[in-house]
């Protein structure tokens, strides 16, 4: 009996691989991963806009950032799966001028700080990290703008007061090596970073240790972006999510058995597998409700204490659908 067609939209993560080629299916569905190419930045963007606005596709891979604020405007049109294909520290995406006056995080208390975006998931993570290294958001100006070049926007809404935009035609990355800002945080690395040559350079040179740090002190591995389906979708069938989330589930475990019985990705990955089970388990990037559930409250109760979202909605609320299912 052929199984329900379903059609999801995805950047092209190693991690997706398995179910993307057939090698893990989902019981009951017919299931195609409709992909992003090359690593692309602007790939994965489209691959978000197609899950929420392509009416060809059931769903996809989203915004965490998005899903929550639909949820507080009482938009429930889609169904939000513990699947979470993007995770990411935020040390590493801290940069600030090589010859700036932003040395520690201390330095940047009151300064001038660029972001991509006000309430994209990254952005939210970002804030908590800031506070984890006793720099409150609060004690910063911030700009919202195009780190190097225009883009088009992800999410749509109205900057606080006190918070800028850069002049017409100028980007974050210009104006942190002219000197009209002291750091910049932003996902993709700005065009001008060099690790040693700079002008642009991270705060945090080594990564590592302060990410580290954040993990055994937080618990978080922050998940960015999640897989959603269209509300009709699982109205029609309820069991596909949980059956959509199980596939997911397996797909990452296949990947992460290969990691291990093939390491050859990188010349020294063998040995990073081993020191990252260390700090954080054998599934340090794992699916499913309950293995993530303090993260997302972290998650929702810092977008609350932003303002990006009303009223603190719990993980039980974001992912109500799923787990009624």
């Amino acid at each position: 009996m052929a199984g329900i067609p379903i059609s999801l939209t995805c950047a092209d993560y190693a991690r997706v691989m398995p179910l993307a080629i057939g090698d893990v299916k989902a019981d009951g569905i017919n299931l195609t991963l409709v992909l992003g190419s090359g690593g692309s930045w602007e790939a994965r963007a489209e691959m978000l806009r197609r899950a929420l606005n392509d009416p060809s596709v059931q769903g996809g891979e989203a915004s965490m950032a998005g899903h929550l604020r639909r949820i507080d405007s009482g938009d429930r049109s889609f169904v939000a799966l513990p699947v979470f294909p993007l995770r990411n520290f935020t040390a590493r995406d801290l940069y600030v001028r090589k010859d700036g006056p932003v040395r520690t995080p201390a330095d940047l208390l009151g300064k001038r700080i660029g972001m991509y975006d006000w309430v994209a998931s990254g952005s939210i993570w970002y804030r908590h990290f800031l506070r984890f290294i006793e720099v409150p958001p609060e004690s910063l100006e911030w700009w919202i703008g195009d780190i190097d070049t225009p883009r088009a926007p992800t999410h749509l809404y109205t900057l606080p007061e006190g918070v800028h935009r850069p002049p017409e035609g100028r980007s974050l990355s210009e104006m942190l090596i002219a000197g009209e800002l002291d750091a910049l945080y932003s996902p993709p690395r700005p065009q001008h970073y060099d690790p040693t040559g700079g002008p642009i350079v991270r705060l945090f040179p080594d990564i590592r240790s302060i990410e580290r740090d954040y993990f055994r002190r937080t618990g978080c591995f922050p998940p960015q972006h999640l897989v959603i389906l269209r509300r009709e979708v699982w109205e029609r069938e309820k069991w596909i999510a949980r059956s959509l989330t199980d596939a997911f589930v397996r797909c990452n475990d296949q990947f992460t058995k290969a990691q291990r019985l093939f390491p050859y990705v990188s010349p020294w990955l063998d040995v990073e597998l081993e020191e990252t089970e260390a700090v954080m388990g054998a599934d340090f990037h794992p699916y499913g409700f309950e293995k993530n559930r303090a993260a997302i409250d972290i998650f929702c109760r810092q977008a609350h204490e932003l303002g990006i979202v009303s009223r603190l909605i719990t993980a039980e609320e974001y992912f109500a659908e799923y787990l009624a299912s």
